[in-house]
Order: C-alpha cells, then structure tokens, then sequence
C-alpha cells in the first residue's frame, strides 16, 4: 500500500526519553476505513505512538504521514486535532454538571461557541446530527440526565461520542473497557464495529476477548517496534507474542 492510499503512515519511527528508546524503528500502515487493534505488554510503547499520531511527542527519526499528504512531525496538536484525528484517553473526561446532550453540543465541530451550545440556538440539522451521534453511542434515552449521573461505562461511550461530534477521519481509543461490566464491554464492540463503519478506529487495549470482539487485525508492540500482525489467531499463536505478552 503507496503512502498515497494509506489513512495513516508510519515508516521507521523512532522517539528516546532520556537515552531510553520508547519507539524504535517503528513502521505501521492503517488504510482508509480499517480498524486496528494495538496490543503489547506495557511499556511497548503504544501511548508513545499515540503522542507522536496526535503531535504531543515529535519522533527523532522516520516519516509520519496522514491521509496520504499531511506530514504530522511537522505539525502541532491542534492542527492535527484539526485534520481530523481524535484522541480518547483511557480515563473519560466529560462536562460532569451537564447533560449527555449538552457535553455533545459542546463538542460539535463547527464556528460555534459555548453560548449556542448551552442556550440551544443552535440548527435543526444540528440536534439532528448530536441526536444520531447519542442514539450510535448508546445514550439518547439520558439525553436530559447530567453526566455524572452515567455509570463509568457510559461515561467512556459519551466520551466516544464527543470525538465523533468533531467528525474525526480517525479515532484513536485508549483501553475503552477498563473498568467496564461485562455488559458494558460486549457493547463496547458492537458500538465501535459501528463506528468503524464510517471512520477509521485505532484501538489501545489488554483485553483479548474485548479484542476478539472486534474482529480486527491487530499490531503487537513491543519494545517501541512491531512484533507480530495480522489476525488475532495469527498474532496470539506467534510463539515470540507468547513469550514476552500473553504467556505472563
């Protein structure tokens, strides 16, 4: 796959802190529409890699390329936010004294401020699209309940549904179902299944069921470098993932 065609383009990134090489040699390509799933021991730098996609981290070294033109190690975080990546950090952060409704209004994309978001000025297109974006994640029947009334679960799925409010090409998702209940985690799939349907989804997680859920090809790090890819049966029957991963 030519970098022209790819969504994302990763090709021999390297990152050191302190004489410490968090990312070595790292080469990853994500298509147009696809959905990954990232899994490692910790340390293998997986968060380092979402640093330097998102532009909080620079790589020392290699070619970090976004939808086939844009080349993120030379642009900072709110231009890259801005191309259309969103990041979902493990631990949810929502607008806990508003509603589910209001948290998406306040992150829809567009020339809006806060005024129209909490005193509904804003389009009928608009409620239309935060009501299809609550309905995707789950939560249309709490529209009206503030944020910190939703259980830890839903708090992760309201905070999916404000990156999809900035209508990102990619989505980057951090360890989505710690701390979920079961219930929760099985629809943490299904939802971001749907998701992948329309956006491209990068997802973070130690969970290998939840993995196999999603039924996507997956990208084993380790030590700042590509071990193993492919199927999950492929990349968890590989006897070097077992050693030093799912052995322990």
């Amino acid at each position: 796959m030519t970098k022209q065609h790819t969504l994302l383009y990763l090709d021999g990134v390297s990152v050191s802190f302190d004489g410490f090489r968090a990312v070595n040699n790292l080469s990853l390509v994500l298509g147009k529409g696809e959905m990954r799933a990232i899994i490692g021991p910790n340390g293998a730098g997986k968060t380092t890699m979402m640093d330097i996609i998102t532009g909080k981290t620079r790589p020392d070294a290699g070619e970090v390329f976004f939808d086939g033109t844009h080349d993120l190690a030379k642009l900072d975080e709110t231009d890259i936010a801005n191309l259309g990546i969103g990041r979902k950090f493990q631990k949810p952060t929502v607008f806990e004294m508003h509603t589910v409704e209001d948290n998406i209004a306040l992150s829809l994309k567009g020339p809006r401020g806060i005024f129209a978001a909490l005193f509904d000025v804003g389009s009928a297109q608009e409620r239309e699209r935060i009501l299809d974006i609550l309905k995707i994640v789950r939560l249309d029947g709490r529209r009206s309940e503030k944020a910190a009334n939703l259980s830890h679960g839903q708090k992760q799925w309201l905070e999916i549904g404000m990156l999809l409010a900035q209508n990102p090409k990619l989505l980057l998702v951090d360890e989505p179902v710690a701390g979920m209940t079961d219930a929760e985690t099985e629809e943490t799939g299904r939802l971001l299944k749907e998701i992948a349907q329309n956006h491209s989804v990068v997802v973070v997680e130690h969970d290998m069921h939840f993995v196999r859920s999603l039924d996507a090809r997956v990208t084993c790090l380790h030590e700042g470098s590509v071990l193993s890819e492919g199927s999950l049966d492929h990349v968890s029957a590989d006897p070097r993932v077992i050693e030093v991963y799912l052995g322990r």
